[in-house]
């Protein structure tokens, strides 16, 4: 039987940095024998963050959010996959609130607050996490590990890939008040020369999870 992929686009912007990324790692997945079930947060049905109602602190739920909303099939789809690929553009020196609401709700459903068994998650998968970033690869590195260690521990081995200095706009000189914070030539540069080559990344990564 082949496995399983789920992936979740947390990005707003159809076939851009974070949706190209995704895509790239959903074709390593699929090249691999892999059936990918993708997920647009943006597109889907209204959903919140955790609500705090401890539903799944209670034996019946354990390991499940009791939520019922937009999010609930995406939960539903985790539980059932064999891996995880998420991406997510940085908004505000943070991943977005629709990554975060997802977030909250994949993980707090496997914290027990039990100092013996912390977490409840009897079938940790693999998981890629990806975010695409207008600054500097590395400038938010410390963010992405700390992503990593929380996930290694709730979901399961997680990857982290991060894509700095993303090109944002075709073209720069449309703005009604010039972005002077960035070299429209040099984005647009690393664009052609890099980006390529963070795609084939993405797609080995993919490729590798669902090994």
């Amino acid at each position: 039987m082949p496995k399983k992929i789920v992936v979740v686009n947390a990005g707003p912007r159809k076939g851009w940095n974070t949706d190209q990324l995704l895509t790239a790692a959903a074709q390593g997945a699929e090249s691999v024998g892999a059936v990918i079930e993708r997920y647009d947060l943006f597109r889907l049905e209204r959903y919140t963050g955790c609500i705090s109602c401890f539903g799944c602190k209670k034996e019946k739920n354990k390991g499940r959010c009791i939520c019922r909303d937009g999010l609930t099939p995406v939960l539903d789809a985790v539980r059932e996959a064999d891996g995880l690929i998420i991406g997510s553009p940085n908004y505000l020196s943070e991943l977005t609130a629709s990554f975060r609401a997802f977030y909250e709700r994949l993980i707090f459903q496997n914290l027990t607050y039990n100092l013996e068994t912390p977490c409840c998650n009897d079938r940790p998968i693999p998981a890629l996490l990806i975010m695409t970033s207008n600054a500097p690869d590395t400038m938010y590195l410390d963010m992405m590990r700390n992503y990593q260690q929380t996930m290694n521990r709730f979901v399961g081995p997680t990857e982290i890939f991060i894509s700095g200095n993303t090109l944002q706009l075709k073209d720069y000189s449309k703005t009604d008040w010039p972005w002077t914070m960035f070299d429209p030539a040099d984005k647009q540069r690393r664009h052609e020369e890099v980006f390529p080559q963070e795609c084939e990344k993405a797609f080995a990564l993919g490729a590798q999870l669902a090994r």
